[in-house]
C-alpha cells in the first residue's frame, strides 16, 4: 500500500524540484513517463528519487501508435527496472489507428520484455484509445499474455459505466490505480459517443480531457472508492494522476495529498 503521484504536469527540466515538493507532501512514490526518464537518464533520476525518499511505482511508456513506439515501451522495461519500478504502463492506441493483429504483436513483444525485466506490465484503459470500454477491458486482459494486468483509471473509467461496479468486476485483474476526479460536460455522452467511433474529434477530445479535476471536484465519490477498494481486498499502490496543471503542479500535489490522506483516516 502507498500513495503515490503521477508527473505528468512537471517538465523535464522540473522534475528535480518536483520530486521534492512531492516529497514534501508528503508523497511515497511517483509515477512518471519513459520520455522524461530518458531525457534525464535513469541513474541520475534513480539518484534524485533515492535523495528525496521517493519509490518509482511505475514507467508509463508513450503511446502505443507506430513499432518505434512499441519498441520504446520494450527497452522501457529495462529501464523500468533500473529505477525499481513495480510497474510498466502500456498506453493503448488512439482509437481506429491501429488493427487488433498489430496491438496483439506489440503486447507480446513488451509482456515478455516486462516478465524479463522482472516488472509488471499493466495496461492503462483510456477514453478514445483501442482498449476504452469494460467489455474492451475485458476482451484484451483475455487475449493478452497472462502476466498483463489492469491499471484502472476512475476518470477514464467513468464515461463508460459504473466506478464502483468496475472495481468490483475488475478486483483480480486491477495490479495499480489512478485516482482522478471528473466534472462532466453537459453534453458529455456526446462527445463519448464521437471518439468510441474513432473519429478524429479534437474539440470532443478537448471536451474529455479537460472535464478530468482534482480529487474532490468533480462526481466520483471518493469515500466510496476507498471502500470499494477495501472490500475486494485491494493492497496495491494508489497514484493521484492529475491534469491540465500546468502553472501550480505543486499545489495540486499537495490538494491531492491531503484529501486522499483525510479520507483514508476517515
Amino acid at each position: 500500500m502507498g500513495y503515490g503521484y503521477a508527473m505528468l504536469m512537471y517538465g523535464p527540466e522540473d522534475v528535480p524540484d518536483g520530486l521534492s515538493d512531492l516529497a514534501a507532501c508528503p508523497y511515497d512514490g511517483v509515477e512518471i513517463g519513459l520520455p522524461k526518464v530518458q531525457h534525464i537518464g535513469p541513474d541520475r533520476l534513480r539518484d534524485d528519487l533515492v535523495a528525496n525518499d521517493l519509490d518509482t511505482y511505475c514507467v508509463m511508456s508513450g503511446w502505443l501508435i507506430e513499432d518505434d513506439d512499441a519498441e520504446d515501451a520494450v527497452e522501457g522495461a529495462s529501464v523500468a527496472a533500473r529505477l525499481g519500478a513495480d510497474f510498466l504502463g502500456i498506453l493503448p492506441p488512439p482509437r481506429g489507428q491501429v488493427d487488433d493483429s498489430t496491438l496483439v504483436r506489440w503486447l507480446d513483444d513488451i509482456c515478455t520484455a516486462a516478465a524479463d525485466a522482472g516488472v509488471v506490465p499493466v495496461v492503462h484503459h483510456h477514453g478514445a484509445a483501442h482498449i476504452e470500454q469494460p467489455d474492451e477491458i475485458r476482451e484484451w486482459l483475455d487475449r493478452a499474455p497472462d502476466n498483463l494486468q489492469l491499471l484502472f483509471d476512475t476518470a477514464h473509467y467513468y464515461p463508460y459505466g459504473d466506478v464502483y461496479d468496475g472495481i468490483r468486476r475488475f478486483a483480480d485483474d486491477i495490479a495499480y490505480v489512478h485516482l482522478k476526479d471528473i466534472d462532466p460536460p453537459a453534453n458529455l455522452q456526446y462527445h463519448v459517443d464521437r471518439l468510441s467511433a474513432g473519429k478524429v474529434d479534437y474539440d470532443s477530445l478537448f471536451a474529455l480531457l479537460h472535464s478530468f479535476t482534482d480529487l474532490g471536484e468533480g462526481v466520483i465519490d471518493f469515500g466510496r472508492v476507498r471502500d470499494e477498494f477495501e472490500e475486494v481486498g485491494y493492497t496495491g499502490r494508489f497514484t493521484a494522476e492529475i491534469d491540465q496543471q500546468l502553472d501550480t503542479p505543486s499545489a495540486h500535489a499537495k490538494r491531492n495529498y491531503d484529501y486522499w490522506r483525510a479520507l483514508s483516516k476517515a
